[in-house]
């Protein structure tokens, strides 16, 4: 399996060279940059310029040097900061410079923060002894297991030209190739996220799904990494060293995933990683093993009250997915399942928040098909590139630009006085011990619980709501605690992503209507102000405890100026709901109803309307004007013509 460049999209690498004075920085960038032994060099070399053709991966190296003084200090650490290499230097000849790499240079470079590889070189090889004949594993070793962050080191000499081309190459190939993502060194094993990403790509690869690449597939697999096939005989070679090596690295069948990945750990380890890179890149994968932009055509320039939904596709690929691993038909999926599917990803999406808990589960801890679907949902309101990744990672072989969708503008939904949308996003206000919370949990049918846990962080709540006709839509609840909402006031585009504003109170206390009242208000104020105005509810809740009879009044009262529903009364601990989240998924299919209005805003509207009705009533008025004018010309024509 011969390998290829595999070159990333870089246009250029920029190596700094540091180290001690006199150890032969300066030396080393000028016999690199003119192929020759160097006469007479500076104390500090001008930027240096390798073109594109020096390096079989044609990219072109720009190599900086460095003065080690304290005065230049400033500079230098500035250099380390824009480095997308570092090359440390010290001399052969000299034991303190060596020292000096553990003592000083290495432990400034993470104090510096500089997460860049790193490559050791020993300057002056030349001027060392006989005496002093130690090998370069013995020297470094002990330093490269303190220090992980050094991906290799030469030994050169800039006088006699010995493996001066070599230090700038590894510096480059560190960058285009870097080895930290694919392999831990002291497991020497592939990473995690190297094994999920080729295991993605074994699974593509075995058009016929039977656990194995057979000679046809290997050979179109090697066709397309690296525009080559194999011979019959290099076939048999491969397989020969799997076969010597790992056991079920071959069967009957082909090579299997065992062998597949062993044959990368083997690559890797003999370093050529330039060759996994390239089957990594072909397949879209950047330098975090993640796919890049241009395998992900999510959709751009969306208005603020846009939002994004999966196709219809998507989400049919994703229940006939959900079936597959629902290995025993109950409906739902273990988490050990769950990990299975995501097997093919970087890692499980959902493992933390906002995810983890934002779905419906059963009693056991399994995701129902709702849950999943929903969960999905979420992901690509939330974060559509992250969705779509996500999608295809788990196997969609569908057009990736065709999976997304993009609603109409809320503002257009509303002048329509209807909506195409299937998942609704609606903002959860309301005061402490309101009953949130427990809103968000009887919406995922979890148990009531007694107990009081104050929010600290934005929650959310998403699942799948039953319309008439067998409609489904998807419905995310985001919990605001009240010391977020100052956040979403400060944010004039904080309602045009929202649905419906939902505004939570418990009806047997004083304090939570009325701060409830307060919160209403500056919503409603914040939408007039932004034009983003979204349709409104009031939830009353704790319907089982004796209400204050003030709220009871007082909230008919404001509904009534507001121009919006009356509360909504529920129960959560008596699981009275009063079809609540039916009633959210109306007032969302109906975006131009229930949206609140304040004083002040319908006096705006009224001076606008006075303002309009003035600018009409001018126009008509210098329509008749030049309407009258034109005819006493023409009367005054006729007159004059008949004198």
């Amino acid at each position: 399996m011969p390998g290829g460049s595999g070159s990333s999209s870089r246009t250029g690498v920029r190596v700094v060279v540091v180290g001690d004075r006199g150890t032969g920085k300066s030396s080393l960038i000028a016999a690199a940059a003119t192929e020759s032994v160097p006469e007479k060099v500076p104390p500090v070399h001008a930027p240096t310029r390798l073109p594109p053709d020096f390096y079989p991966d044609r990219v072109p190296v720009t190599i900086i040097d460095t003065s080690s003084s304290l005065e230049n200090k400033g500079k230098l650490n500035e250099e380390l900061k824009r480095a997308d290499a570092v090359v440390l230097t010290y001399a052969c000849n000299q034991q303190s410079t060596l020292s000096r790499l553990s003592s000083y240079w290495l432990p400034e470079l993470r104090r510096l923060e500089i997460k860049v590889p790193i490559i050791v070189a020993g300057c002056k090889l030349d001027l060392r002894g006989d005496h002093n004949a130690t090998s370069l594993e013995e020297v470094m070793g002990p330093i490269m297991q303190q220090f992980r962050e050094i991906e290799t080191c030469v030994e050169c000499s800039a006088t006699t030209m010995i493996q001066v081309p070599d230090v700038f190459y590894y510096a480059q190939k560190a960058v285009l190739h870097p080895t930290a993502p694919l392999f831990d060194h002291d497991e020497q094993t592939l990473k995690p996220r190297c094994v999920r990403a080729l295991k993605r790509i074994f699974i593509i690869c075995d058009h016929d799904m039977d656990g194995a690449l057979n000679d046809a597939e290997l050979n179109e697999f090697q066709v397309k990494c690296f525009n080559a096939p194999l011979q019959p005989a290099e076939i048999v070679g491969v397989k020969r060293v799997v076969q010597e090596k790992q056991h079920d690295g071959v069967n009957d069948l082909g090579l299997t995933l065992s062998g597949f990945l062993f044959l990368h750990a083997l690559f890797i380890e003999k370093g050529r990683l330039e060759t996994t890179w390239a089957v990594l890149r072909k397949f879209g994968y950047g330098d975090d093993l993640e796919l890049r932009d241009d395998f992900l055509p999510v959709p751009t320039k969306l208005s603020p009250d846009q939002s994004v939904e999966l196709a219809s596709e998507a989400v049919e690929f994703l229940r006939g997915i959900f079936g597959l691993y629902d290995i025993d038909n109950d409906g739902a999926v273990r988490p050990a399942e769950l990990e299975d599917l995501f097997l093919t990803a970087p890692e499980s999406p959902w493992d933390e928040a906002p995810y983890k808990d934002a779905a419906e589960t059963t009693a056991l801890g399994n995701l129902t098909l709702k849950g999943f679907v929903s969960k999905w949902a979420l992901m690509t309101l939330l974060d559509p590139r992250h969705s779509l990744a996500n999608l295809i990672y788990v196997g969609y072989g569908g057009d990736p630009a065709a999976a997304l969708r993009v609603t109409r503008k809320r503002s257009v939904d509303r002048k329509k006085q209807q909506t195409e949308r299937n998942v609704f996003r609606c903002l959860l206000f309301g005061p402490k011990n309101a009953g949130k919370s427990a809103l968000l949990n009887s919406f995922l049918e979890r148990p009531f619980s007694e107990n009081y846990t104050p929010t600290t962080g934005e929650q959310y709540a998403v699942n799948v709501v039953d319309r008439p006709g067998g409609n489904k839509k998807t419905l995310i609840l985001q919990e605001i605690p009240e010391e977020g909402v100052k956040k979403i006031l400060s944010n004039k585009e904080a309602l045009a992503s929202c649905d419906v504003t939902i505004f939570v109170y418990d009806s047997s206390d004083e304090y939570s209507w009325k701060r409830t009242k307060e919160l209403l208000v500056e919503v409603a104020r914040l939408g007039e102000d932004s034009g983003y105005g979204a349709p409104c509810l009031l939830i009353a809740s704790k319907d089982d405890l004796k209400p204050y009879t003030m709220a009871v009044q007082d909230s008919a009262r404001v509904t009534q100026e507001l121009g919006i529903e009356p509360p909504i009364p529920v129960s959560m601990k008596s699981k009275d709901l009063n079809n609540v989240f039916s009633r959210i998924i109306w007032a969302a299919e109906h975006p131009h109803l229930n949206i609140p209005e304040t004083e002040t805003g319908r006096n705006r509207k009224r001076y606008r309307h006075l303002v309009n009705s003035s600018l009409v009533f001018v126009s008509v008025g210098a329509a008749v004007a030049v309407v009258g004018l034109a005819a006493y010309r023409a009367y005054a024509a006729r007159r004059n013509t008949s004198s």
